[in-house]
């Protein structure tokens, strides 16, 4: 896998590997678990989250990005849990850049309102934890050449 963090600022990347897919809640509940001092029922070490809230039509998973902005409040629990990077869609809180920065772990835009293309690029998914939480459980995701584009880098510099 290339460094991530020797990438630029809009630079893009054809991304082949597993990404780590939740939203607010699942975020919310593990930031709960962790609070209490219990283990974490996923690793999210080395991982990149993908913010997205999948559906699924005749077997498919069809997926695009959700608005990353809404998850600024759990990035340093995720930056403190080994992630590598995000993945989301639109501009990220002064919050969220600072945690980039202390962190080194950039933030990528995956192509908006062409779920139907991306979802192309999902080779399969299983549900690694919450599926109670329905489309906002974690999943783990194998992609195939999975567009992104680097909108804030690893030193804090972005498109924003």
């Amino acid at each position: 896998m290339i460094d991530i963090k020797t990438l630029s600022v809009g630079e893009s990347i054809q991304y082949t590997g597993s990404l780590i897919v939740m939203r607010d809640a699942a975020q919310k509940r593990l930031s709960e678990i962790q609070n209490t001092g219990k283990e974490l029922p996923v690793s999210l070490a080395g991982k990149l989250v993908f913010y997205a809230g999948p559906t699924f039509s005749k077997g498919k998973m069809i997926i695009g990005p959700t608005t990353s902005k809404r998850m600024d409040r759990f990035l340093e629990f995720l930056a403190q849990n080994g992630v590598l990077a995000t993945i989301g869609k639109g501009a990220r809180t002064m919050q969220a850049i600072e945690v980039i920065k202390k962190y080194q772990m950039p933030y990528f835009v995956a192509p908006s309102g062409c779920a139907a293309y991306l979802s192309q690029k999902v080779l399969s998914w299983k549900i690694i934890a919450f599926e109670d939480l329905g489309p906002e459980a974690i999943y783990e995701i194998e992609v195939k050449d999975f567009p992104l584009i680097v909108m804030i880098d690893s030193q804090g510099k972005g498109v924003f």
